[in-house]
C-alpha cells in the first residue's frame, strides 16, 4: 500500500490566505503600523487629544467615502460629492443669519437632492457615464454657488452653534473624550452597513455592479436603483458639508473639494472594487482612518506641499495595489 505525501503549504502563503479571508486584518495592521511610526517620530503625540482630533477629521472623509463606496459597488463614481457638501455648508452658513434653523437646513439640503436626482436620471435613464455626469453637475454646482455668493455677500455668514458643537465638541465618557460627531456618524455608519448587508436595495447595488445585464433580465428597474443611489449619495454629502463646516468654522467656495479624491482613495483602500460588485463600508471606514493618520504623519515630517502630495499619492497606490493583491487570493 502506497501513501501519497502531503505537500506542506508554505508559511507565507498561509499568511496571505489568512489575510485574504479576513480583508480587514491587513488594514488594521497597516493602521497600527502608521500610528507606531507616528509615535516614534513624535514621542507622546498619540494621546487622548490626538485620538479625538483624528476621529473628528476622519469622520467627514469617512462619510464621503461611504458615498463613493455605494456608487463604486455599481461600477460608478460620484465626483459631485465635494461640490454638494460645499453648497450645503455655504447655504446653511449664509441662510442661518436671517432664517429659522429648520428653514435654513431645508434650503441647504435642496441642492443636494436636486443634484442627486440629476445625476441619477443622467446615469440611470440617459446612460451618461457616471464620471462625466457627476463631473458635469459638479462644475454646474460650483458655478451656481459663485452666483449665489454674490447675492448674499452683504448679509455675511454665521456658523450655527449646534454645528460647531457637533463638529468640534467632545463629551467626556468614562474618562475618555468622545467627539460629538460620533453621535451623527455611528448611526449613519450602522445604517450604511445594514443597508448594504441586509436589505434588498443593498443586494441590488452589488448585483448591478456584478452583472448589470443579468440584473435587467431578472426584472430589476435599473434606473430606479441608480436614481435612489445617487440621491442617497448626495444627501449624505450634504450632511457631511454641514458637519464639516462645524469642524472647519470657515465657509468657503471650496470647503469640501479637497476631500473628493481622498474619499475615492479611502473606498479603494478599504477593498471596494472600482469595477463594481465587491466591497463594503467597514473597510472604507478603516481606509479613512489610515489616510487621516497618513496626512498627520506627512505633516510631522514637515514636507513641502508638493512633495507631500507626491508621496501621499505613491503610498496610496502602493497600499491599494498590495491590498487588492491580497484580496484577489480569495
Amino acid at each position: 500500500m502506497s501513501t501519497s505525501a502531503i505537500t506542506p503549504v508554505p508559511f507565507g502563503r498561509r499568511i496571505k490566505r489568512f489575510m485574504a479571508d479576513r480583508p480587514l486584518v491587513p488594514l488594521i495592521i497597516l493602521l497600527v503600523i502608521l500610528v507606531v511610526i507616528l509615535q516614534i517620530l513624535r514621542p507622546g503625540i498619540v494621546n487622548e487629544r490626538w485620538i479625538a482630533n483624528t476621529i473628528k477629521f476622519a469622520i467627514p472623509l469617512a462619510i464621503l467615502a461611504g458615498c463613493q463606496t455605494m456608487t463604486m459597488l455599481t461600477g460608478g463614481i460620484d465626483l459631485s460629492v465635494g461640490t454638494v457638501a460645499t453648497m450645503s455648508a455655504f447655504i446653511m452658513a449664509t441662510q442661518i443669519v436671517n432664517q429659522d434653523p429648520a428653514i435654513a437646513f431645508l434650503l441647504a439640503m435642496m441642492p443636494a437632492v436636486l443634484i442627486g436626482l440629476v445625476n441619477g436620471i443622467g446615469v440611470g435613464v440617459f446612460r451618461v457615464h457616471p464620471l462625466i455626469m457627476t463631473l458635469g453637475t459638479s462644475l454646474i454646482g460650483t458655478g451656481c454657488l459663485q452666483v449665489y455668493q454674490r447675492t448674499v455677500i452683504a448679509s455675511g455668514a454665521k456658523i450655527p452653534d449646534f454645528l460647531a458643537w457637533l463638529g468640534t465638541g467632545v463629551t467626556p465618557i468614562v474618562g475618555f473624550a468622545f467627539p460629538n460627531a460620533l453621535l451623527l456618524f455611528v448611526p449613519l455608519a450602522a445604517l450604511i452597513v445594514f443597508t448594504l448587508a441586509r436589505t434588498g436595495f443593498g443586494r441590488l447595488l452589488y448585483a448591478v455592479g456584478d452583472n448589470e445585464r443579468a440584473t435587467r433580465l431578472s426584472g430589476v428597474q435599473y434606473w430606479q436603483v441608480i436614481t435612489a443611489l445617487y440621491v442617497t449619495s448626495s444627501v449624505l454629502a450634504g450632511i457631511t458639508g454641514l458637519l464639516y463646516i462645524g469642524l472647519i468654522k470657515a465657509p468657503s467656495l471650496s470647503l469640501a473639494e479637497p476631500l473628493v479624491l481622498p474619499s475615492v482613495a479611502a473606498a479603494v483602500i478599504g477593498g471596494t472594487s472600482i469595477f463594481g460588485g465587491r466591497g463594503g463600508y467597514t473597510g472604507t471606514i478603516i481606509g479613512a482612518l489610515i489616510l487621516t493618520v497618513l496626512t498627520t504623519l506627512l505633516t510631522i515630517l514637515q514636507m513641502p506641499e508638493g512633495a507631500r502630495r507626491i508621496l501621499f499619492g505613491l503610498i496610496v497606490l502602493f497600499v491599494t495595489a498590495a491590498y487588492l493583491r491580497i484580496v484577489e487570493e480569495r
